[in-house]
Parts: structure tokens; C-alpha cells; sequence
């Protein structure tokens, strides 16, 4: 089964910059496809996760958390439909925190941030590793997405649901 790859922090705010379509170029040989600007990868050759994150790490200009999924994982989440009941908007976006290992700690769900007030940032549940949330489009809310490290005390990267939908095309492509 094919291999998620996400890059933490990368290609953000102008810092860990570099071109994600030059680096799964590099990684052919792993059959690597490139989903976005984020850092955010398919790996399509049957390969042990330990020999993805060495490629990775060799090719990288700069150090960085390398998060590896199993891309049945995605395929599951994108077929459970686990935004079938949340409010649409275009000021509303869907989007998945996949956490680098099981947390220890765990909200009750839906948390929403600010507690008071108009949300702005709501957690609507967690399966396995991935947090599955919607945000208001809002200055304020990147302090929120932010803070889910600490919620979850474990190193989290985020991902719009489009992205995700995107890496469910690729992973299709490679059965």
C-alpha cells in the first residue's frame, strides 16, 4: 500500500522553503507524487516507512518532522464522509491535524475555540491519529490550529480537506 508523506512547517510563512515538485523528482525512484505546495507526498513504491524517512531527510535542504501514514488510513477517512454534517460556507474550511502519534490526552468533542462566543475553530472528532476539524476564515484562527500541539501534546501538521481529497486521487491512481 502506498505511503503518505507530510513535511511539518515546510513552505510556511516563508521559512523551510523549497520546491516540493524538484524534491519528488529526486525521489522517482520511490515513485513519489507531489500534492501541493505544502509539503504533502504520496509514495506509490512499496517501501518500508524507515527507508522513506531516510530518502526524505537526505534530500531536504533543512531538518524537519517527516510524518508517515499508511494511505488506507486516508482512503478510510475520505470514504466515512466525516464532514457530511457540518455546516458549509465559503467562510467555513474543512481540514485534518494528523498527529505524529497516538496522544495522550484527548478533548471532548466537539471543542470548539473560543469557548465563548462565535467559534472559530472547532474539533469535530479524532479517528486514530487524525483530527478532523472546520475553521472560520479569520485572522484569530491560526492561533487556534496552533495551539493543537499542546491540546494533544504530541507534534500535529494540518491539511486542508481538499489536500486530502487530492492525496485520495493519487492513492486511487497507484491500486
Amino acid at each position: 500500500m502506498a505511503l503518505l508523506v507530510l513535511l511539518r512547517g515546510a513552505n510556511v510563512g516563508g521559512n523551510r522553503v523549497f520546491r516540493p515538485k524538484q524534491l519528488a523528482d529526486k525521489l522517482k525512484r520511490l515513485d513519489v507524487v507531489n500534492i501541493g505546495a505544502a509539503g504533502t507526498f504520496v509514495v506509490r513504491k512499496k517501501t518500508a516507512q524507515a527507508e522513506v524517512r531516510r530518502a526524505f531527510a537526505r534530500e531536504l535542504p533543512f531538518k524537519t518532522s517527516v510524518l508517515i501514514c499508511p494511505g488506507r488510513d486516508i482512503t478510510r477517512l475520505i470514504s466515512n464522509d466525516p464532514f457530511a454534517r457540518q455546516e458549509k460556507g465559503a467562510e467555513i474550511v474543512r481540514f485534518v491535524s494528523i498527529l505524529d502519534r497516538k496522544p495522550k490526552t484527548d478533548p471532548k468533542y466537539p471543542y470548539i475555540l473560543p469557548p465563548g462566543g462565535k467559534w472559530l475553530l472547532k474539533l469535530i472528532g479524532r479517528q486514530d491519529r487524525y483530527v478532523l476539524g472546520v475553521y472560520r476564515r479569520s485572522m484569530k484562527t491560526i492561533t487556534y490550529l496552533g495551539s493543537t500541539d499542546k491540546l494533544f501534546d504530541v507534534p500535529v501538521t494540518t491539511r486542508n480537506w481538499n489536500t486530502i481529497e487530492a492525496i485520495g486521487k493519487a492513492l486511487k491512481e497507484s491500486v
